[in-house]
């Protein structure tokens, strides 16, 4: 690997990361690293190491999430930001690595990634532009409209998984399985950081055949970080009396939500309050919670040293399996949306408007959480149920007539759950259906 490289990178959060690949990265010292991946790591850790070193110029992913590093890095210039909607990155990476040039999708119709102009890099100044974001190609289908994008191609393919056999198949573990599989393929050299290697998996268990595979080599230490330990018997509350307040009115909400499951339903849970109703559905409907890092069968947080570090939400959060569960591939987890193979999605948002348009990615200039999935979620057509904090920090408004950021999607949601009022979007018309005794919603 040599300075300037492209590199595509495993991994959800720190959970599947090729984590000695990247230390060996740093050692190395390489220089002006452009990678592709979900998200750039923490800061201490994965992808935020090499961040930490002035390594990457170049970062396409679709969630910069919990990494101020690399959110800091980005709003001075110090780093371009190729922003792409998760289930795209996964579907590009999927047919980057068969063979296919393009393919049409939904996510980002009516937002900055149809017509292009995001700044993907500011000046030092952090506020002229010095490179924007191309427009994509729209076309009608089926009377909908879909984007065209590329199949992705990169000179390493840096991925991580927990066996393989002396034939160079490899076999994932629980949700570290992730992107690895999608992000392999493309790569004109693929490289496999694997936790064990045994002389042969036997062939039904097998995730990845050889083929796609060009190098093995067994992490001389697994490290099993997790970025969010939770557990199920911990107290609901913090001591702190405002941040008490705070988890207490999310509890709520999620209690709220909870209505709106049905017997026998699939549902995408979200990042933020709708990873808590994994927890708070226990006992109450019999629902198949779905997570975007392949997961189908959540269950509620792990008891005190239960947990698995392999095991996580899209909040990165430790979880436990429902009876009944599986686990696959990113691409295959955005299928299941895209093919409506799933009744409902719940989803966090920092604005939503009067005619049901969301927006939760992005404050230009001083917030950068990322799309993630939620652009795939909202254009999949299954029913997408926004919860949030009524009121912002400093009292700000959240839903508004008009959204004042970019949007994540137009005219999609079915029903909004806030800690004040619920309201159900009909011919894109929010109607109030309750507000909650003594609470007064601001303007």
């Amino acid at each position: 690997m040599k300075d300037g490289a492209l590199v595509a990178m495993g991994g959800f959060g720190v959970v599947g990361i090729p984590e000695n690949g990247v230390l060996a990265m740093v050692e190395k010292k390489l220089k002006n690293i452009r990678i592709v991946s979900n998200v750039a790591g923490i800061a201490d850790w994965g992808i935020g190491l090499l961040l930490q070193h002035d390594q990457v110029i170049e970062m396409n992913a679709s969630y910069v999430g919990e990494n101020p590093i690399f959110e800091k890095l980005y709003l001075m210039g110090g780093i371009a930001l190729n922003m792409i909607p998760q289930g795209t990155l996964a579907e590009r990476c999927r047919i980057g690595s068969g063979g296919i040039p393009a393919a049409y999708v939904k996510a980002g119709v009516g937002t900055y990634v149809e017509t292009g102009g995001f700044p993907m890099k500011v000046g030092p100044d952090s506020k002229s532009i010095v490179q924007v974001s191309r427009p994509r190609e729209k076309r009608e289908l089926d009377n909908h409209e879909y984007l065209l994008e590329e199949g992705l191609h990169v000179d390493f393919s840096l991925i991580r998984a927990h066996q393989a056999d002396k034939y160079g198949n490899l076999r994932f573990r629980k949700t570290a399985r992730n992107f690895n599989p999608d992000m392999a393929g493309f790569g004109d050299v693929v490289i496999a950081e694997v936790d064990q290697i045994v002389d042969e998996i036997p062939p039904d268990q097998v995730h990845y055949p050889g083929c796609f595979v060009d190098r093995v080599y067994k992490s001389p230490h697994v490290y099993h970080k997790v970025e969010r330990i939770r557990y199920r018997d911990a107290p609901a509350t913090s001591k702190d009396s405002k941040a008490g307040a705070k988890d207490s009115r999310r509890q709520k909400i999620a209690t709220r939500a909870v209505k709106e499951l049905q017997d026998g339903m699939y549902c995408n849970l979200g990042i933020g309050i709708p990873v808590t109703v994994a927890n708070t559905v226990m006992g109450k409907v019999d629902a198949d919670l779905q997570g975007e890092n392949g997961i189908v069968g959540m269950g509620p947080y792990p008891r005190k040293y239960e947990e698995d570090p392999d095991l996580i939400n899209a909040g990165k959060e430790t979880i436990t399996e429902a009876i009944g569960h599986s686990h696959s591939r990113s691409s295959d987890a955005f299928g299941m949306m895209r093919g409506k193979h799933l009744h409902m999605t719940m989803l966090g948002s920092l604005q939503v408007s009067e005619t049901g348009d969301i927006a939760n990615w992005i404050i230009p200039g001083q917030k950068v959480k990322g799309m993630g999935g939620a652009m795939d979620l909202v254009a999949c057509g299954s029913r997408v149920v926004v919860v949030m904090e009524h009121v912002g920090p400093g009292g700000t408004a959240k839903f508004l007539p008009k959204c004042t950021i970019p949007l994540t999607g137009k005219g999609c949601i079915s029903i909004l759950i806030t800690d004040m009022v619920a309201w159900i979007v009909i011919d894109r018309e929010c109607l109030s259906i309750k507000i909650r005794k003594g609470l007064c919603c601001p303007k």
